[in-house]
Protein backbone atom coordinates (compact mmCIF):
# COMPACT_ATOMS: atom_id res chain seq x y z
CA UNK A 1 0.00 0.00 0.00
CA UNK A 2 1.01 3.62 -0.48
CA UNK A 3 0.48 6.31 1.74
CA UNK A 4 1.82 9.32 -0.38
CA UNK A 5 0.14 12.40 0.58
CA UNK A 6 -0.98 13.65 -3.30
CA UNK A 7 -2.43 15.92 -5.51
CA UNK A 8 -2.64 16.10 -9.33
CA UNK A 9 -3.40 20.12 -10.43
CA UNK A 10 -5.63 19.72 -13.59
CA UNK A 11 -7.15 22.83 -15.69
CA UNK A 12 -10.29 22.84 -18.26
CA UNK A 13 -7.96 23.31 -20.61
CA UNK A 14 -4.38 24.21 -21.81
CA UNK A 15 -2.56 27.34 -21.18
CA UNK A 16 -4.81 27.32 -17.93
CA UNK A 17 -1.45 27.54 -16.06
CA UNK A 18 -1.11 24.35 -14.40
CA UNK A 19 2.88 24.16 -15.20
CA UNK A 20 2.92 27.90 -13.02
CA UNK A 21 0.55 26.08 -10.49
CA UNK A 22 2.16 22.75 -10.13
CA UNK A 23 5.76 23.63 -10.41
CA UNK A 24 5.08 27.12 -7.83
CA UNK A 25 3.42 24.62 -5.10
CA UNK A 26 6.45 21.92 -5.48
CA UNK A 27 9.23 24.65 -4.99
CA UNK A 28 6.75 26.08 -2.29
CA UNK A 29 6.51 23.13 -0.13
CA UNK A 30 9.61 22.07 -1.09
CA UNK A 31 10.92 25.08 0.54
CA UNK A 32 8.98 24.83 3.80
CA UNK A 33 11.68 21.55 4.15
CA UNK A 34 8.69 18.74 2.27
CA UNK A 35 10.68 15.81 0.44
CA UNK A 36 8.30 16.31 -2.86
CA UNK A 37 7.85 13.78 -5.75
CA UNK A 38 7.40 16.04 -8.84
CA UNK A 39 5.16 14.02 -11.71
CA UNK A 40 4.09 14.95 -15.44
CA UNK A 41 0.65 13.25 -17.22
CA UNK A 42 1.61 12.09 -20.41
CA UNK A 43 4.74 12.05 -23.14
CA UNK A 44 6.61 15.74 -21.91
CA UNK A 45 9.64 15.78 -21.65
CA UNK A 46 9.96 19.27 -20.99
CA UNK A 47 8.01 20.11 -18.10
CA UNK A 48 9.66 17.41 -15.51
CA UNK A 49 12.93 19.48 -16.01
CA UNK A 50 11.41 22.40 -14.14
CA UNK A 51 9.83 20.26 -11.84
CA UNK A 52 12.98 18.32 -10.99
CA UNK A 53 14.49 22.09 -10.44
CA UNK A 54 11.59 23.24 -8.20
CA UNK A 55 12.16 20.34 -5.89
CA UNK A 56 15.73 20.74 -6.32
CA UNK A 57 15.80 24.53 -5.77
CA UNK A 58 13.88 24.41 -3.00
CA UNK A 59 15.09 21.66 -0.81
CA UNK A 60 17.48 23.88 0.85
CA UNK A 61 14.80 26.30 1.85
CA UNK A 62 13.97 26.57 5.53
CA UNK A 63 12.28 23.56 7.19
CA UNK A 64 8.77 24.60 8.72
CA UNK A 65 6.53 21.92 8.34
CA UNK A 66 8.90 18.87 10.22
CA UNK A 67 8.92 17.44 6.74
CA UNK A 68 11.72 15.10 6.17
CA UNK A 69 13.04 16.94 3.21
CA UNK A 70 17.15 16.82 2.70
CA UNK A 71 17.02 14.49 5.96
CA UNK A 72 15.40 11.59 3.21
CA UNK A 73 19.22 11.41 2.23
CA UNK A 74 17.83 10.40 -0.87
CA UNK A 75 19.25 12.87 -3.08
CA UNK A 76 17.16 15.21 -5.81
CA UNK A 77 14.31 13.54 -7.44
CA UNK A 78 13.95 13.58 -10.93
CA UNK A 79 10.52 15.04 -12.56
CA UNK A 80 8.59 11.27 -13.80
CA UNK A 81 5.96 10.67 -16.30
CA UNK A 82 2.66 8.61 -15.87
CA UNK A 83 1.61 7.77 -19.62
CA UNK A 84 -1.23 5.60 -19.47
CA UNK A 85 -1.34 5.10 -23.27
CA UNK A 86 2.48 4.50 -23.32
CA UNK A 87 2.72 2.69 -20.80
CA UNK A 88 -0.78 1.07 -20.16
CA UNK A 89 -3.44 2.27 -17.04
CA UNK A 90 -1.75 -0.88 -15.33
CA UNK A 91 1.80 0.45 -14.79
CA UNK A 92 0.81 4.14 -13.19
CA UNK A 93 0.24 3.28 -9.47
CA UNK A 94 3.60 1.43 -9.58
CA UNK A 95 5.23 3.98 -11.41
CA UNK A 96 4.15 6.38 -9.16
CA UNK A 97 4.75 4.28 -5.88
CA UNK A 98 8.59 3.97 -7.46
CA UNK A 99 8.96 7.35 -7.84
CA UNK A 100 7.40 8.82 -4.85
CA UNK A 101 9.18 6.58 -2.53
CA UNK A 102 9.78 8.05 0.59
CA UNK A 103 8.40 11.92 -0.16
CA UNK A 104 6.66 13.83 1.99
CA UNK A 105 4.03 14.74 -1.01
CA UNK A 106 3.39 14.10 -4.27
CA UNK A 107 2.19 16.72 -6.70
CA UNK A 108 1.46 15.49 -10.15
CA UNK A 109 0.79 18.26 -13.12
CA UNK A 110 -1.69 17.19 -15.47
CA UNK A 111 -1.82 17.07 -19.73
CA UNK A 112 -4.37 19.34 -21.60
CA UNK A 113 -7.56 19.72 -20.22
CA UNK A 114 -9.05 17.68 -17.28
CA UNK A 115 -10.87 15.05 -19.39
CA UNK A 116 -8.87 14.96 -23.01
CA UNK A 117 -6.92 12.04 -23.40
CA UNK A 118 -5.50 9.84 -26.42
CA UNK A 119 -7.40 11.01 -29.25
CA UNK A 120 -10.55 8.69 -30.25
CA UNK A 121 -10.37 6.86 -26.82
CA UNK A 122 -12.29 7.86 -24.56
CA UNK A 123 -10.56 8.55 -20.94
CA UNK A 124 -7.38 6.58 -22.36
CA UNK A 125 -4.21 8.88 -21.00
CA UNK A 126 -6.17 11.98 -19.87
CA UNK A 127 -5.03 13.59 -15.92
CA UNK A 128 -9.01 12.39 -15.29
CA UNK A 129 -8.03 8.82 -15.65
CA UNK A 130 -4.81 9.60 -14.14
CA UNK A 131 -6.22 10.95 -11.11
CA UNK A 132 -8.62 8.00 -10.65
CA UNK A 133 -5.79 5.29 -11.02
CA UNK A 134 -3.78 7.27 -7.98
CA UNK A 135 -6.89 7.81 -6.58
CA UNK A 136 -5.82 11.17 -5.83
CA UNK A 137 -7.90 14.34 -5.51
CA UNK A 138 -7.71 17.12 -8.41
CA UNK A 139 -7.12 20.77 -7.76
CA UNK A 140 -8.67 22.66 -10.84
CA UNK A 141 -6.63 25.55 -12.02
CA UNK A 142 -9.05 28.10 -13.92
CA UNK A 143 -8.03 30.94 -16.14
CA UNK A 144 -10.26 33.46 -14.64
CA UNK A 145 -8.67 36.36 -16.99
CA UNK A 146 -12.55 36.94 -19.09
CA UNK A 147 -15.21 35.68 -16.63
CA UNK A 148 -16.84 36.11 -13.05
CA UNK A 149 -19.95 34.78 -12.57
CA UNK A 150 -19.80 31.94 -15.10
CA UNK A 151 -16.47 30.46 -13.51
CA UNK A 152 -19.40 29.01 -10.91
CA UNK A 153 -21.00 26.94 -14.23
CA UNK A 154 -18.07 26.27 -15.41
CA UNK A 155 -16.34 24.12 -11.77
CA UNK A 156 -19.70 22.45 -11.59
CA UNK A 157 -19.82 21.22 -14.90
CA UNK A 158 -16.14 19.64 -14.49
CA UNK A 159 -16.88 18.41 -11.21
CA UNK A 160 -20.23 16.58 -12.04
CA UNK A 161 -18.59 15.42 -15.02
CA UNK A 162 -17.58 11.79 -13.73
CA UNK A 163 -18.16 11.60 -10.34
CA UNK A 164 -15.02 9.38 -9.85
CA UNK A 165 -13.18 12.22 -10.25
CA UNK A 166 -12.89 13.75 -6.96
CA UNK A 167 -12.35 17.90 -7.64
CA UNK A 168 -11.05 18.99 -4.06
CA UNK A 169 -10.50 22.80 -4.62
CA UNK A 170 -9.83 25.33 -7.17
CA UNK A 171 -7.34 27.32 -7.99
CA UNK A 172 -8.02 31.11 -9.96
CA UNK A 173 -5.22 32.10 -11.99
CA UNK A 174 -5.06 35.53 -13.97
CA UNK A 175 -7.08 37.30 -11.66
CA UNK A 176 -6.88 41.14 -12.67
CA UNK A 177 -8.02 42.99 -9.60
CA UNK A 178 -9.82 42.62 -5.63
CA UNK A 179 -12.98 43.57 -7.47
CA UNK A 180 -12.82 40.89 -9.82
CA UNK A 181 -11.88 38.18 -7.13
CA UNK A 182 -14.66 39.07 -5.28
CA UNK A 183 -17.11 38.00 -8.06
CA UNK A 184 -15.17 35.18 -8.22
CA UNK A 185 -15.79 33.81 -4.79
CA UNK A 186 -19.16 34.90 -4.66
CA UNK A 187 -19.76 32.71 -7.54
CA UNK A 188 -18.31 29.92 -6.27
CA UNK A 189 -19.64 30.12 -2.63
CA UNK A 190 -22.39 27.76 -3.11
CA UNK A 191 -20.50 25.32 -5.68
CA UNK A 192 -18.95 23.11 -2.38
CA UNK A 193 -15.90 23.43 -4.48
CA UNK A 194 -13.36 25.38 -1.92
CA UNK A 195 -11.26 28.01 -3.67
CA UNK A 196 -7.23 27.05 -2.52
CA UNK A 197 -5.90 29.71 -4.23
CA UNK A 198 -5.87 33.36 -6.53
CA UNK A 199 -2.89 34.36 -8.17
CA UNK A 200 -3.08 37.86 -9.93
CA UNK A 201 -2.31 38.60 -14.01
CA UNK A 202 1.59 38.85 -14.23
CA UNK A 203 3.63 38.97 -16.85
CA UNK A 204 6.71 38.75 -14.69
CA UNK A 205 7.69 34.84 -14.64
CA UNK A 206 7.01 33.84 -18.48
CA UNK A 207 8.75 31.14 -19.37
CA UNK A 208 10.43 31.35 -22.93
CA UNK A 209 8.89 29.19 -25.68
CA UNK A 210 9.67 27.99 -29.53
CA UNK A 211 8.54 25.84 -31.65
CA UNK A 212 8.05 22.50 -29.20
CA UNK A 213 7.29 24.33 -26.11
CA UNK A 214 8.88 25.90 -23.22
CA UNK A 215 12.81 25.98 -23.64
CA UNK A 216 14.31 23.54 -21.69
CA UNK A 217 15.69 24.27 -18.11
CA UNK A 218 19.15 22.41 -19.37
CA UNK A 219 19.73 25.42 -21.79
CA UNK A 220 18.28 28.44 -19.51
CA UNK A 221 19.39 27.37 -15.89
CA UNK A 222 20.46 30.53 -14.48
CA UNK A 223 17.23 32.30 -15.42
CA UNK A 224 14.74 29.15 -14.45
CA UNK A 225 16.53 29.22 -10.90
CA UNK A 226 15.65 32.62 -10.40
CA UNK A 227 12.22 32.38 -12.10
CA UNK A 228 11.52 29.45 -9.76
CA UNK A 229 11.91 31.06 -6.60
CA UNK A 230 9.77 34.39 -7.86
CA UNK A 231 7.13 31.54 -8.80
CA UNK A 232 7.26 29.93 -5.29
CA UNK A 233 6.76 33.30 -3.76
CA UNK A 234 4.24 34.46 -5.90
CA UNK A 235 2.31 30.44 -5.16
CA UNK A 236 3.15 31.34 -1.52
CA UNK A 237 1.50 34.43 -1.66
CA UNK A 238 -1.88 33.32 -3.16
CA UNK A 239 -2.00 29.97 -2.43
CA UNK A 240 -3.75 28.16 0.85
CA UNK A 241 -0.98 25.99 1.49
CA UNK A 242 -1.73 24.12 4.64
CA UNK A 243 -5.08 23.31 2.93
CA UNK A 244 -3.52 22.09 0.29
CA UNK A 245 -1.20 19.69 2.03
CA UNK A 246 -4.79 18.70 4.00
CA UNK A 247 -6.56 18.08 0.71
CA UNK A 248 -3.02 15.78 -0.39
CA UNK A 249 -3.46 13.91 2.93
CA UNK A 250 -6.98 12.94 2.61
CA UNK A 251 -6.29 10.60 -0.43
CA UNK A 252 -6.21 7.35 0.75
CA UNK A 253 -4.16 4.54 0.55
CA UNK A 254 -3.33 3.48 -2.98
CA UNK A 255 -3.23 -0.24 -3.56
CA UNK A 256 0.05 -0.76 -5.41
CA UNK A 257 3.58 -2.33 -5.84
CA UNK A 258 6.71 0.00 -6.49
CA UNK A 259 7.90 -0.60 -10.09
CA UNK A 260 11.24 -2.14 -10.18
CA UNK A 261 12.99 -2.76 -13.16
CA UNK A 262 12.82 -6.60 -13.22
CA UNK A 263 15.16 -7.59 -15.15
CA UNK A 264 17.79 -10.08 -14.17
CA UNK A 265 21.34 -8.36 -15.15
CA UNK A 266 23.30 -9.82 -18.35
CA UNK A 267 25.68 -12.54 -17.83
CA UNK A 268 29.30 -11.59 -15.77
CA UNK A 269 27.67 -8.49 -15.45
CA UNK A 270 29.92 -7.76 -12.42
CA UNK A 271 31.47 -4.18 -11.51
CA UNK A 272 34.54 -5.35 -13.81
CA UNK A 273 32.72 -6.73 -16.32
CA UNK A 274 29.60 -3.86 -17.18
CA UNK A 275 29.65 -2.63 -20.69
CA UNK A 276 29.93 0.79 -20.87
CA UNK A 277 26.25 2.55 -22.63
CA UNK A 278 27.04 6.19 -23.49
CA UNK A 279 24.03 7.99 -22.74
CA UNK A 280 23.91 11.92 -24.78
CA UNK A 281 22.32 14.75 -22.58
CA UNK A 282 23.45 18.52 -22.69
CA UNK A 283 21.85 21.47 -23.74
CA UNK A 284 20.73 19.58 -27.45
CA UNK A 285 19.57 16.38 -25.47
CA UNK A 286 17.39 16.90 -23.09
CA UNK A 287 14.73 14.05 -23.73
CA UNK A 288 14.87 11.34 -21.80
CA UNK A 289 12.79 9.00 -19.26
CA UNK A 290 14.09 8.69 -15.95
CA UNK A 291 13.34 4.63 -15.87
CA UNK A 292 15.88 4.05 -19.29
CA UNK A 293 18.69 4.65 -16.92
CA UNK A 294 17.21 2.95 -14.44
CA UNK A 295 16.56 -0.08 -17.10
CA UNK A 296 20.24 0.33 -18.37
CA UNK A 297 21.86 -0.23 -15.25
CA UNK A 298 19.55 -3.02 -14.08
CA UNK A 299 20.63 -5.36 -17.10
CA UNK A 300 24.22 -4.39 -16.31
CA UNK A 301 25.40 -1.53 -17.88
CA UNK A 302 27.37 1.42 -16.76
CA UNK A 303 25.98 4.33 -17.95
CA UNK A 304 27.82 7.27 -18.43
CA UNK A 305 26.38 10.35 -19.47
CA UNK A 306 28.29 13.05 -22.41
CA UNK A 307 27.39 16.13 -23.96
CA UNK A 308 27.49 16.36 -27.88
CA UNK A 309 27.96 20.20 -27.97
CA UNK A 310 30.88 19.62 -25.61
CA UNK A 311 32.85 16.87 -25.49
CA UNK A 312 34.66 15.64 -28.39
CA UNK A 313 35.37 11.76 -27.46
CA UNK A 314 32.92 9.11 -26.20
CA UNK A 315 33.15 7.73 -22.67
CA UNK A 316 36.48 5.38 -22.25
CA UNK A 317 35.08 2.14 -23.35
CA UNK A 318 31.95 2.80 -24.73
CA UNK A 319 30.22 -0.18 -26.23
CA UNK A 320 26.68 1.43 -26.52
CA UNK A 321 25.03 4.59 -27.40
CA UNK A 322 21.80 5.82 -26.77
CA UNK A 323 20.85 9.55 -28.42
CA UNK A 324 17.49 10.70 -26.68
CA UNK A 325 15.15 13.46 -28.10
CA UNK A 326 16.21 17.27 -27.66
CA UNK A 327 16.65 20.22 -29.97
CA UNK A 328 19.48 19.39 -32.56
CA UNK A 329 18.00 21.94 -34.84
CA UNK A 330 18.62 24.40 -32.77
CA UNK A 331 22.30 23.73 -32.23
CA UNK A 332 23.05 22.21 -35.55
CA UNK A 333 26.07 24.59 -36.23
CA UNK A 334 27.63 24.06 -33.18
CA UNK A 335 26.52 19.90 -33.32
CA UNK A 336 28.27 20.10 -36.74
CA UNK A 337 30.95 22.00 -35.80
CA UNK A 338 32.23 19.05 -33.29
CA UNK A 339 33.87 16.89 -36.02
CA UNK A 340 35.79 14.64 -33.74
CA UNK A 341 32.34 13.28 -31.86
CA UNK A 342 30.90 13.14 -35.15
CA UNK A 343 33.45 10.98 -36.42
CA UNK A 344 33.53 9.03 -33.28
CA UNK A 345 29.92 8.37 -33.11
CA UNK A 346 30.47 7.01 -37.31
CA UNK A 347 32.97 4.54 -36.13
CA UNK A 348 31.48 3.37 -33.69
CA UNK A 349 28.23 2.87 -35.43
CA UNK A 350 29.86 1.07 -38.45
CA UNK A 351 31.74 -1.45 -36.33
CA UNK A 352 28.47 -2.66 -36.01
CA UNK A 353 28.16 -1.51 -31.76
CA UNK A 354 24.70 -0.92 -30.42
CA UNK A 355 23.04 2.53 -31.15
CA UNK A 356 19.37 3.43 -30.18
CA UNK A 357 18.77 6.86 -31.76
CA UNK A 358 14.95 8.83 -30.69
CA UNK A 359 13.74 11.64 -32.76
CA UNK A 360 16.95 13.93 -32.14
CA UNK A 361 19.27 11.01 -31.96
CA UNK A 362 17.86 9.96 -35.55
CA UNK A 363 18.39 13.83 -37.10
CA UNK A 364 22.19 13.42 -35.44
CA UNK A 365 22.61 9.83 -37.05
CA UNK A 366 21.72 11.72 -40.61
CA UNK A 367 24.12 13.05 -43.09
CA UNK A 368 22.73 16.76 -42.41
CA UNK A 369 20.49 18.78 -40.34
CA UNK A 370 19.31 21.81 -42.22
CA UNK A 371 22.00 21.62 -44.74
CA UNK A 372 24.90 21.05 -41.65
CA UNK A 373 26.59 18.42 -42.13
CA UNK A 374 25.88 15.43 -39.11
CA UNK A 375 27.43 12.41 -38.20
CA UNK A 376 26.71 10.09 -41.36
CA UNK A 377 25.19 7.22 -40.27
CA UNK A 378 21.41 7.31 -42.32
CA UNK A 379 21.48 7.63 -45.92
CA UNK A 380 19.04 10.85 -45.11
CA UNK A 381 18.58 14.23 -44.79
CA UNK A 382 16.89 16.27 -42.42
CA UNK A 383 15.56 20.18 -42.25
CA UNK A 384 13.10 21.95 -40.41
CA UNK A 385 9.39 22.00 -41.11
CA UNK A 386 6.68 24.23 -40.88
CA UNK A 387 4.48 21.28 -39.56
CA UNK A 388 4.11 19.85 -36.57
CA UNK A 389 4.05 16.31 -35.75
CA UNK A 390 2.30 14.96 -33.07
CA UNK A 391 0.60 12.42 -31.57
CA UNK A 392 0.50 9.16 -29.93
CA UNK A 393 1.10 5.76 -32.18
CA UNK A 394 0.97 1.72 -32.28
CA UNK A 395 3.94 0.26 -34.08
CA UNK A 396 5.54 -3.30 -34.44
CA UNK A 397 9.37 -4.31 -34.90
CA UNK A 398 9.69 -4.89 -38.61
CA UNK A 399 13.18 -7.06 -37.92
CA UNK A 400 15.43 -8.30 -35.32
CA UNK A 401 17.78 -5.17 -34.12
CA UNK A 402 20.16 -4.51 -31.06
CA UNK A 403 17.04 -2.93 -29.52
CA UNK A 404 13.81 -5.12 -30.36
CA UNK A 405 13.45 -8.56 -31.82
CA UNK A 406 10.97 -8.90 -35.01
CA UNK A 407 7.73 -8.20 -34.27
CA UNK A 408 7.86 -6.58 -30.69
CA UNK A 409 4.49 -4.27 -30.48
CA UNK A 410 5.13 -0.94 -28.87
CA UNK A 411 2.81 2.33 -28.26
CA UNK A 412 5.39 5.13 -28.48
CA UNK A 413 4.62 9.16 -29.27
CA UNK A 414 6.18 11.48 -31.97
CA UNK A 415 6.93 15.07 -31.25
CA UNK A 416 8.75 17.03 -33.73
CA UNK A 417 8.73 19.94 -36.61
CA UNK A 418 11.50 17.98 -38.96
CA UNK A 419 11.33 16.15 -42.16
CA UNK A 420 13.40 13.68 -42.51
CA UNK A 421 14.06 12.05 -46.44
CA UNK A 422 13.79 9.20 -46.69
CA UNK A 423 11.85 8.85 -44.02
CA UNK A 424 12.35 4.87 -43.79
CA UNK A 425 15.69 2.77 -44.47
CA UNK A 426 15.39 -0.67 -46.45
CA UNK A 427 15.47 -1.88 -43.31
CA UNK A 428 12.94 -0.11 -40.82
CA UNK A 429 12.86 0.49 -37.26
CA UNK A 430 9.18 0.22 -36.99
CA UNK A 431 6.04 -0.41 -38.50
CA UNK A 432 3.52 2.06 -37.52
CA UNK A 433 -0.33 0.65 -37.25
CA UNK A 434 -2.07 3.28 -36.12
CA UNK A 435 -3.21 6.00 -37.15
CA UNK A 436 -1.97 4.98 -40.67
CA UNK A 437 0.12 2.09 -41.71
CA UNK A 438 3.62 3.15 -42.70
CA UNK A 439 7.11 1.98 -42.37
CA UNK A 440 9.41 4.12 -39.80
CA UNK A 441 12.88 5.07 -38.82
CA UNK A 442 16.07 2.63 -39.69
CA UNK A 443 17.73 0.17 -39.26
CA UNK A 444 21.44 -0.61 -39.89
CA UNK A 445 23.80 -3.13 -38.17
CA UNK A 446 23.54 -2.07 -35.00
CA UNK A 447 21.62 0.95 -35.50
CA UNK A 448 18.47 1.18 -34.36
CA UNK A 449 16.65 5.18 -35.32
CA UNK A 450 13.65 6.25 -35.52
CA UNK A 451 10.83 9.91 -34.73
CA UNK A 452 9.32 7.14 -32.45
CA UNK A 453 9.81 8.02 -28.28
CA UNK A 454 8.70 4.87 -26.43
CA UNK A 455 8.89 4.48 -22.58
CA UNK A 456 10.88 1.20 -22.04
CA UNK A 457 8.82 0.80 -18.53
CA UNK A 458 6.19 -0.72 -20.99
CA UNK A 459 9.34 -3.25 -22.50
CA UNK A 460 11.69 -3.37 -20.31
CA UNK A 461 13.14 -6.79 -22.45
CA UNK A 462 14.34 -3.91 -25.00
CA UNK A 463 16.67 -2.45 -22.09
CA UNK A 464 18.06 -5.89 -21.34
CA UNK A 465 18.26 -6.90 -24.91
CA UNK A 466 20.43 -3.71 -25.58
CA UNK A 467 22.71 -3.99 -23.01
CA UNK A 468 23.31 -8.06 -23.67
CA UNK A 469 24.27 -6.78 -27.47
CA UNK A 470 26.51 -4.03 -25.92
CA UNK A 471 28.59 -6.56 -23.94
CA UNK A 472 28.32 -9.39 -26.55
Amino acid sequence: MVNVPRLVVAAPSSGSGKTTVATGLMAAFSERGLAVSPHKVGPDYIDPGYHALAVASGSSGPSASGGSGAATGAGPRPGRNLDAYMCGPGLIGPLFAHGAAGADLAVVEGVMGLYDGASGQGELASTAQVSKLLRAPVVLVVDASSQSRSVAALVHGFASWDPEVRIGGVILNKVATDRHERLLRDALDGSGVPVLGVLRRTDLLGTPSRHLGLVPVAERHTDAVRSMRALADRVRAGCDLPALLALARSAPPLDAVAWQPGIEPIAGADRAGRPVVAVAGGSAFTFSYAEHTELLTAAGAEVVPFDPLRDERLPEGTEGLVIGGGFPEVYAPELSANEPLRAAVAKLAHAGAPVAAECAGLLYLARSLDGKPMCGVLDADARMSERLTLGYREAVAVGDSALAAAGTRVRGHEFHRTVLEPAAGPEAAWGVVHPARRLEGFVRGGVHASYLHTHWAATPQMARRFVERCAA
